[in-house]
């Protein structure tokens, strides 16, 4: 199985925005940003709903689905 790009890294390249910026708008470190864009560590629910309404995106397209 190969791994994808994470997904909330691939949305803020489309959209032209850094970690830095996501970590500064959500009020966490550069590093707890640069963990979850790595696949190192998992943002709680409430942090990826943040993450989402951050980026204007729905939710679901921050996950990689587990089903075809």
């Amino acid at each position: 199985m190969t791994d994808r790009i994470n997904r909330i890294k691939e949305v803020l390249v489309i959209q032209g925005k850094s970690q830095v910026w996501l970590a500064e708008e959500l009020g966490k470190s550069t590093t707890s940003i640069t963990a979850i864009c790595n696949n190192k560590s998992q943002p709680h629910l409430k942090d990826l709903k943040k993450i989402a309404e951050i980026l204007d995106v729905d939710i679901r397209d921050l996950l990689v689905p587990t089903k075809k």
